[in-house]
């Protein structure tokens, strides 16, 4: 029987993983609610971030499993999914011009941040540029490793951004008024029950290719995806129920939150300044091309900020649903952003980092 047993492909998670899951969740639960309730923009997912975030740098081993994550990631690609319609998919033609300044806003970004970080914090030239780019942090910490750079450092800056994003932007987009306060619902009916299934089996099966084929954030924009064309073509009707969707608001933002589990409060001490720095000069190269779009193209102000903030695509996308933001502007765009960082980064890190020599000494 035991050997039978240490066979099976498939282990039960430990009492204590099962138990870091359930605080993460109900700490998430609590914030989400809290702020929601306090009538605050972006409520679900900014509490939830806050409060975990909060609980993990107190010394909480605050974590999410794969499953729960994955799960999370499929809901909001389906509630993105759900607000396309056909007059959304014909605006797509008016993107080239934006998403060509959103590469160029990204290489100015990167090239300010990493200077700022040189210049002011005195960082080497490759912990710099790879802690200044904007997205694709699974990426960029596999060059941290393979440079020899600043791990420690480039996961407070990169973290320290979306963290700040996430919590500020709703409140900055609702006081400066280009977007509501407190978002209106995203669809007016239920999906009938056979439909919510076509959703998911489609969602998943979506999720599932795109994985394959390695394609970015795959869970999300494969469910994105499916439920886009199924919304789009008329063949359903209605999105999740509003419970749903809150629990998947909720998810990101534990999940977000749940990084700093993995910092000690002495890194992020020793880094903070640098973060702060960092965020501030890819705002303000940011910012400037906001506002050049702004004057020059005809798109609502509110949806060119997510789409050029230097937020992780989770988490923006998730600020659009919640605001009721156009979510295929800022797809293709935080989309666009991450091709443009996979691509561009190692090659920067190469031509201006360290030398290999020096990574190897």
């Amino acid at each position: 029987m035991k050997q039978i047993t240490a066979s099976l492909p498939f282990e039960w998670p430990s009492r204590a993983k099962i138990l870091s899951t359930v605080e993460t969740l109900v700490i998430g639960t609590v914030g989400g609610l809290v702020f929601l309730v306090a009538g605050l923009p972006g409520g679900l997912i900014s509490g939830s971030m806050i409060a975990v975030g909060i609980a993990a740098i107190a010394g909480r081993q605050l974590a999410l499993p794969p499953i729960l994550t994955q799960t999370v990631l499929v809901l909001l690609g389906i509630s993105l999914g759900s607000v396309v319609s056909r007059h959304l998919l014909q605006q797509v033609s008016a993107y080239p011009l934006t998403i060509g300044l959103l590469a160029l806003a990204t290489f100015c970004s990167t090239f300010g941040s990493s200077y700022y970080l040189q210049r002011i914090h005195g960082w080497d030239r490759t912990s710099a540029f790879l802690a200044g780019s904007p997205g694709a942090l699974s990426q960029i910490t596999i060059l941290a490793v393979e440079r020899g750079a600043d791990l420690p450092g480039i996961a407070v800056v990169q973290t320290m951004r979306v963290i700040i994003l996430t919590a500020a932007l709703p409140m900055v987009l609702a006081f400066a008024g280009v977007a509501p306060s407190v978002a209106p619902s995203l669809t007016t009916t239920i999906a009938s029950p056979l439909e919510l299934v076509e959703l998911v089996a489609a969602s998943l099966a979506a999720a599932l290719l795109l994985r394959l084929i390695r394609f970015p954030a795959s869970w999300m924009f494969g469910a994105m995806i499916a439920s886009s064309v199924l919304h789009g073509a008329d063949w359903v009707e209605g999105g999740l129920p509003n419970w749903v969707r809150g629990v998947a608001l909720i998810g990101i933002g534990a999940l977000i939150g749940s990084r700093f589990a993995r910092m000690r409060i002495k890194t992020l001490a020793g880094h903070i300044h640098a973060a702060l720095g960092s965020f501030a000069v890819a705002i303000a190269v940011s910012a400037i091309f906001v506002g050049i779009i702004a004057l020059t193209a005809q798109v609502k102000l509110s949806d060119v900020v997510v789409a050029f903030a230097p937020g992780a695509m989770d988490a923006m996308l998730a600020l659009a649903l919640t605001l009721h933001i156009d979510p295929i502007f800022v797809g293709a765009h935080h989309l666009s952003r991450f091709v443009f960082v996979t691509i561009a980064t190692p090659g920067i890190v190469h031509l201006f980092g360290r030398t290999q020599d020096d990574v190897d000494d």
